[in-house]
């Protein structure tokens, strides 16, 4: 090869790359920009953050007895609910840690799914009508996570969802034995949680839904470390695996959960009945535990795929590790 094709080769070479390099840097351009929030979902996700610090509720950590305490405070000994998986009573020992003082509502995920790109949920045929104002958004396990750890990126603190230990905790007013996650531990529908005449009269205002109990939150008085709605309107979403055995064993110091399983912990309580069911059935207690499916989804032959969100009972209610207050 001669010195001047030589030349003329490594000139077309280096145009090539020239060109190739320019429509690079103009694509991560041109997808930078893309990223960029508009300036009205900037102002919705600051004011997301600001709601946010304010409503995380600062729970000094400590050690308490952790599951059925009937034997402990009950004249006759009796366990108060009767569920193997609340027992054995056992000592647990926290860190200190933050817990919101709602669960997150729709209008507050929305802001999650905008600002990342994904659709709306719960835009099913019936679902989209439950989608009142403060109603807590229902999610899967995966989304109440990705919500948490997203929302601590915007907060500046990182997030997560509680743990077991730490729910029970933080609802029985840091480890008292207290039986109803209410303004007085006690459970009185009609005063701090929801009678079925109220339930009723709710959703008569609504006329495009029938027969269906929709939730909606902070119609109660708080407990007394500030927390609403923590006996009533959609289970929560643990950040454990559910062992219904796991209490046999769990360790003392700031307990995870089992380290792998199929079900997810809820607490809480979703009302699918009477209230006075509830309360026997002991589903509205500081230390009901239960194990749910993760990320339940419907068949596409299933007659509610394009109708009912499978996820309409769970909530999410974030927390943080931090051990100083967020404000």
């Amino acid at each position: 090869m001669t010195y001047k094709k030589m030349m003329k080769q490594n000139l077309v070479i280096f145009l090539f790359s020239t060109l190739a390099l320019n429509a690079c840097a103009k694509s991560r351009e041109t997808s930078t920009k893309a990223a960029q929030p508009s300036a009205e979902l900037q102002q919705k996700i600051q004011k997301l953050v600001e709601k946010t610090q304010k409503n995380m509720i600062f729970v000094e950590g400590g050690s308490f007895m952790m599951g059925d305490f009937g034997h402990v405070t009950r004249k006759d000994k009796l366990p108060i609910t009767g569920l193997y998986v609340a027992m054995p009573l056992h000592k647990v020992t926290l860190d200190s840690f933050s817990l919101n003082a709602y669960k997150t509502t729709f209008d507050e995920f929305d802001i999650y799914t905008e600002a990342t790109g994904q659709k709306k949920i719960a835009m099913q045929e019936i679902s989209k009508k439950l989608r009142v104002p403060n109603a807590p958004a229902g999610v899967s396990w995966q989304q109440a996570h990705d919500y948490c750890q997203w929302l601590g990126q915007q907060v500046g603190i990182p997030m997560t969802l509680p743990t077991e230990a730490q729910w029970e905790y933080a609802a029985r007013n840091r480890g008292q034995y207290v039986i109803y996650p209410t303004d007085n531990g006690e459970y009185e529908p009609g005063r701090n949680v929801w009678s079925d005449e109220q339930r009723r009269e709710f959703t008569k205002s609504m006329p495009d839904i029938h027969g269906v109990k929709v939730p909606t939150l902070g119609r109660f008085p708080p407990t007394p470390l500030g927390f609403y709605d923590l006996a009533t309107d959609s289970y929560e979403w643990m950040s454990d695996w559910f062992d219904p055995q796991y209490y046999k064993h769990s360790p003392e110091k700031n307990p995870q959960g089992p380290a792998t399983g199929t079900l997810k912990s809820v607490r809480s309580t979703y009302q699918e009945a009477g209230v006075l069911d509830l309360k026997i059935g002991g589903s509205v207690t500081t230390i009901y535990r239960y194990g749910v499916e993760p990320n339940p989804k419907f068949d596409k032959d299933d007659n509610a795929f394009n109708t009912i969100n499978p996820n309409s009972a769970t909530a999410v209610r974030c927390a943080s590790n931090s051990h100083k207050p967020f404000i």
